[in-house]
């Protein structure tokens, strides 16, 4: 399927590894040109250089999103290169662990590395997007619905942008320009297999998250969340808007019953005779 997305432009954060790195890599696949706003320079050279020599543009913009400066700096880069843009990928964040007892000032720090930036990227944009009738795209969580414990600032930033999804929507639909989320949940990315390879038994402990995963007892690939994103981004998703849309099996939404290895799978789905 032609996505119609060639020659388009976008401006992801976050671009240079995981997540972010996998939705760069589909929206160049499809013939759109990336500038990626990423803290790690080595990171993001690396990256441009690659695509340099494939004749494919992807230009690194270096810069830590807590700034607000870099945010605007990022959105004007973009257009001063570009001209253009068309796709707003609000990527970047980190699952810092700041729980309840770490106090209101590490809560509010949280809220700047994975919300506010999402925000300050929207706006600094909104006039380029209007201009082209663009999209954004937000990347969420599903701790967002399900909880996790200790991680009130990523959960609660997580909440906020469902909540600035649909309101950014309904702003923007009077200028066509169309806002959604993409929410994961166990994702198999270089962090998560890092955070494994810290237990006891690694390979013990990912066979037991991927039975919790219903569709194939399985991680979601990077893949699989990067091209959901870019369909999104595409004209094919053209009168989709507003929605908040979970890549994860069916981890965070089915019935318990259905998530682990037992007899309850079976429970309540008899049929009267």
């Amino acid at each position: 399927m032609d996505l119609k997305l060639q020659g388009k432009v976008a401006l992801v954060t976050g671009g240079s590894k995981g997540i972010g790195l996998g939705i760069v890599r589909s929206l160049i696949s499809e013939g759109v040109k990336v500038a990626n706003v990423n803290r790690s320079e080595k990171e993001g050279r690396l990256l441009e250089q690659e695509y340099a020599k494939q004749g494919q543009d992807c230009v690194f913009i270096q810069g830590d999103l807590t700034d607000l400066a870099a945010c605007k700096n990022a959105v004007e880069k973009t257009v001063e290169r570009f001209g253009r843009i068309d796709i707003l990928v609000n990527n970047a964040g980190v699952n810092d662990g700041v729980g309840l007892d770490e106090g209101p000032e590490a809560f509010m720090t949280s809220l700047q590395r994975n919300l506010v930036h999402y925000y300050a990227m929207a706006h600094y944009a909104l006039d380029t997007l209007k201009a082209s009738q663009g999209t954004i795209i937000n990347i969420g969580s599903k701790v967002c619905e399900t909880g996790q414990g200790g991680t009130s600032g990523y959960a609660a930033s997580k909440g906020g942008v469902n909540g600035l999804t649909r309101e950014w929507a309904v702003d923007l639909a009077p200028h066509g320009v169309r806002v959604n989320a993409v929410l994961p949940a166990e994702t198999w990315t270089p962090l998560y297999e890092n955070c494994l390879a810290a237990m006891p038994d690694p390979e013990q402990a990912k066979r037991e998250i991927e039975q919790l995963i219903p569709l194939g007892k399985r991680f979601t690939t990077i893949e699989e969340l990067a091209d959901m994103v870019v369909f999104l981004a595409s004209p094919r998703s053209s009168h989709t808007t507003g929605q908040i849309i979970f890549v994860d099996g069916g981890y965070t939404h089915f019935d318990r019953k259905c998530t682990i290895p037992s007899d309850v799978a079976s429970f309540g789905s008899a049929n009267e005779t």
